[in-house]
């Protein structure tokens, strides 16, 4: 009875580790098959709003070359962000914190955040020349309809 009874407790121990390991899996994999584009939507990595025009085959390829080169850097710019947004936490932690450094570290947040949106709105302007006035159009709807969708949804952007 007590053998029947361990060798049950065993076999559910094992299905409900090998459950949570496969769920961990899972999760991971499907977390690194998207991103955040710089607009705000999560999205498949490798994909990019300018996919949903009708582009002519040389313009996706031109597009694709410098989005990809310019996400790089917006994700090390989000990476910059994060990091100092770490750093006002600590700074607040302190027992008697200073809110003069906190101040400062605030401005850098906000210096690092309009610099980005500065590249991000540089970037849209780089690539609505390269569009005829219909695919103008679309692309500026395609990043609105974005920036709505992820401010309806409150996700924050990593």
């Amino acid at each position: 009875m007590k053998n029947s009874l361990f060798k049950f407790a065993l076999v559910a121990s094992l299905i409900l580790n090998l459950t949570v390991v496969a769920t961990a899996g899972y999760h991971y994999y499907r977390q690194s098959r998207l991103w955040v584009s710089p607009y705000g939507k999560v999205m498949e990595k490798n994909h990019f709003l300018f996919e949903e025009l009708s582009l002519k085959p040389e313009q996706l390829a031109a597009m694709k070359s410098k989005a990809i080169s310019f996400h790089t850097e917006i994700d090390r710019r989000r990476q910059e962000i994060d990091a100092k947004r770490k750093e006002l936490v600590a700074l607040m932690r302190f027992e008697k914190p200073d809110r003069k450094v906190i101040g400062a570290t605030i401005k850098e947040i906000s210096n690092l955040q309009e610099d980005m949106q500065r590249k991000i709105a540089g970037h849209v302007l780089e690539i609505k020349v390269s569009l005829d006035k219909d695919q103008q159009q679309k692309f500026l709807d395609l990043i609105e309809r974005a920036m709505v969708e992820e401010r309806a949804t409150g996700c924050v952007p990593k």
